[in-house]
């Protein structure tokens, strides 16, 4: 009986442990945006960027530290200190933005800098080119945004646009 019972309480306080990850609305402790989303980035305004390196369809790729897939635009001129997208693209191109002077990465070799977008936060960059968000990746894995209009690109952990194919996810 004792036994039962332990076993009981513990699959209590590891419910209830478990529900305490899960946040309430207006938290930033889930892992990926609400799969309800509408049309907007995960949020940027953790206390650092994290930047990591994943695995998809189009081989290693830059990711922030929730997992999502980042993306460079071909109009961006590098260490131009600024971004080409602007008003309607900002909208499907959300930018990877950060209050770090230095984001944190893990695997990522390229040049990581950042600079200021017109509201006056810190884009971050990676060897000098603004990074980006698709706003139709709606979860960690997702690169729908590979190739858009032959002008945005996944990103490799040198830094590099990858230009290759993607499938639908990791």
């Amino acid at each position: 009986m004792k036994n039962r019972f332990s076993f009981g309480l513990g699959a209590v306080v590891l419910a209830v442990a478990l529900g305490g990850c899960a946040g309430s609305p207006g938290t930033s402790t889930s892992s990926a945006p609400p799969a309800s989303s509408s049309v907007s980035a995960p949020s940027t305004a953790e206390a650092d960027a994290e930047m990591k390196v994943a695995s998809s369809s189009a081989g290693p790729i830059v990711v922030d530290g929730k997992g999502m897939s980042l993306y460079f635009f071909t109009k961006d001129v590098k260490d131009s200190g600024k971004s080409a997208c602007v008003d309607a693209c900002l909208a499907a191109w959300p930018v990877f933005t950060t209050t770090a002077d230095a984001p944190k990465v893990d695997g990522v070799t390229g040049t990581v800098g950042t600079i200021a977008t017109p509201d006056g936060k810190k884009q971050v960059t990676l060897n000098g080119m603004p990074l980006y968000y698709y706003a139709q990746d709606k979860a960690p894995g997702d690169v729908a945004g590979q190739g858009v209009n032959n002008v945005w690109y996944l990103v490799s952990p040198g830094g590099e646009m990858i230009k290759g194919a993607a499938g639908s996810g990791y």
